[in-house]
């Protein structure tokens, strides 16, 4: 189900990542799920909420790159050059925010 994942000991999800079968396929690659569980879950799971509250971060940076219309619409065809422009919308990101 998660074969292409990359190598992480965490992962940050909202409530829709919110599956016995999910969790149990992170657990397996060695991988902590911090997923808070949905209001209709008879035995809430816990989890790690101050690391939750991190994943504003992540949001954040998504919409900063979203704000490239480039990379919003999916003008490019080819994932090579599609996750190109998201590096060059990151790097300029991160470089305006450090000046």
């Amino acid at each position: 189900m998660l074969r292409h994942l990359p190598r992480a000991k965490d992962l940050l999800g909202d409530k829709g990542y919110d599956s016995n079968r999910f969790r149990q396929d992170l657990i397996e690659r060695g991988i902590e799920p911090c997923i808070p569980s949905k209001r209709n879950r008879k035995q809430p799971i816990p989890y790690d909420k101050a690391l939750y509250r991190q994943r504003h971060r992540i949001e954040n940076m998504f919409g900063r790159i979203k704000d490239w219309r480039r990379v919003a619409m999916r003008y490019d065809r080819c994932a090579h050059a599609f996750f190109s422009a998201i590096c060059l919308a990151a790097t300029v990101l991160f470089w305006i925010s450090e000046s």
